[in-house]
């Protein structure tokens, strides 16, 4: 699943590349493109493919900036560590400004964080913070080692968990966010990527088998924010189509059914 973290860099290099980026990312290209891994093209005349190829990527750029700016806010507000769940070839130790005595930890399991440290070292990238790889699997005791790297639950963290639990079991996703919740002080703050109701339907039916819409599956709640209510967060749900519109992004197409609460999430611990 690693090699779609190197697809979603592609994504935030073609944006890099734009006059009116809603964010640069001056690594992304780097990761994009080390291993020959990003899959080819879909054929010119698969129409559909190349619609869910274009939607998934206007996704993922809207999130990277909504993510960006909540990490701001909680710097801003005096959080000095992040914990970024599957981390992938996610570069914001690099190209965000962080203040002093800022930790970084990056967690993800070992192969997609040895590719990354060997495009960083070719790359010559000097981190903006103290930044802590901590490779394990989270499927596994992933806040043991979180903490055997120095994370301290006592203090407020951000954590992000950006294109991460529509890969996994709802099960999975409810003992997730326990954990993150167990590990959060008062002050904390939550991002997530959640799948939007009915994605699955949309996108990965038609998905080419070991896509990344193939291995989609789970979707939000119906009542994201009651569901973070439950496990002590105050949390704000935002729709793909009203961001974009804030960025200056907006989505001409008409919503095609009535809007639900949407997939990107902003919470603080109280």
């Amino acid at each position: 699943m690693w090699a779609t973290a190197v697809g979603v860099a592609r994504v935030r290099a073609l944006e890099t590349g734009r006059e009116d980026a809603l964010f640069r990312d001056p690594l992304a290209q780097a990761f994009a493109t080390a291993g020959g891994l990003w899959p080819s093209s879909p054929s010119p005349d698969d129409e559909a493919a190349r619609r869910r190829r274009l939607a998934v990527s206007f996704s993922i750029v809207i999130r990277t900036k909504f993510l960006d700016d909540l990490l701001q806010r909680a710097s801003a507000s005096g959080v000095r560590q992040v914990v970024l769940l599957g981390a992938g070839m996610d570069s914001r130790a690099f190209r965000m400004n962080w203040p002093e005595n800022t930790r970084l930890f990056e967690v993800d399991t070992a192969a997609p964080l040895d590719f990354k440290a060997s495009v960083l070292r070719q790359e010559r990238a000097v981190a903006r913070c103290e930044r802590i790889p901590v490779a394990v699997d989270l499927r596994e005791d992933w806040p043991g080692a979180l903490a055997a790297a120095g994370h301290d639950p006592s203090l407020p963290t951000a954590w992000i968990a950006e294109g991460l639990l529509i890969y996994l079991p709802e099960d999975a996703v409810d003992l997730t966010l326990a954990r993150v919740s167990t590990q959060s002080a008062a002050g904390s703050r939550l991002g997530l990527t959640l799948g939007s109701r009915g994605v699955i339907d949309r996108f990965a039916a038609g998905a080419a088998p070991g896509s990344a819409a193939s291995l989609w599956v789970s979707e939000m709640p119906d009542d994201p924010v009651g569901w973070l209510a439950g496990h002590g967060w105050e949390a704000d749900s935002h729709t793909l189509r009203e961001r974009a519109a804030a960025y200056g992004r907006p989505i001409s197409t008409p919503p095609q059914r009535e809007e639900r609460p949407g997939g990107l999430i902003s919470a603080v611990r109280r």
